[in-house]
């Protein structure tokens, strides 16, 4: 493959994952940086806020259904961080929109993305403490498919140097159970030994 090739072929690689880091189209737009903790403090009022986070609760009324939120930064594609990020919160929030949300689909935990006005404050009790939530009138409420996690755990392989390593049973030259490469997970087959007949 000619060097041309390659740079054109990590190109393409690279504009496909651009792509991918797109915000979605229902939540783009202006918006201030006004944080949900500094309207905890008020003087927010009417501010257009993209603000996203993990659901505590939803509390479905009469005409509006309440989304109760752990607010986390936004990433690249507006998505609420997770992962190694995931212990960064920046206080919390309430998110409210007119119709109905039901709380089996929106349930505790989902993550989701939201746009709208911020009206002050609602006072809500965490525990025995009076709570002051920023309420959002929402535009936009964007529920994200739940995160896949991938088992990097290395394979229980098979080897011709079984028995215990260093870290616990397993082939340390074949990816078993604490093996000396403890790396991507991997199942080695080996082909039966020749029949002689």
């Amino acid at each position: 493959m000619s060097p041309l090739n390659r740079i054109l072929i990590l190109a393409t690689g690279s504009l496909a994952l651009a792509a991918c880091a797109t915000v979605p189209q229902p939540l783009t737009g202006t918006f201030s940086n006004v944080t949900s903790l500094n309207a905890q403090q008020g003087g927010a009022g009417g501010a257009h806020v993209r603000w996203g986070g993990e659901i505590i609760k939803t509390e479905p009324g009469q005409q509006e259904t309440c989304f109760y939120l752990l607010a986390r930064p936004l990433d690249e594609q507006a998505r609420p961080t997770g992962g190694s990020n995931a212990g960064e919160t920046q206080g919390r929030f309430v998110a409210c929109r007119a119709g109905f949300y039901d709380p089996e689909v929106f349930s505790r935990g989902r993550e989701v993305t939201v746009a709208g006005t911020v009206h002050g404050t609602v006072t809500q009790k965490v525990g025995d403490y009076d709570y002051a939530y920023p309420r959002v009138e929402a535009d936009v409420v964007y529920l994200w498919p739940r995160r896949q996690y991938v088992n990097s755990y290395p394979a229980y392989g098979y080897g011709p140097y079984w028995g215990p390593g260093p870290w616990g049973w397993g082939d340390p030259f074949w990816g078993g159970w604490g093996g000396y490469y403890g790396g991507p997970r991997v199942i080695v087959v080996r082909p039966p030994p020749p029949v002689h007949r």
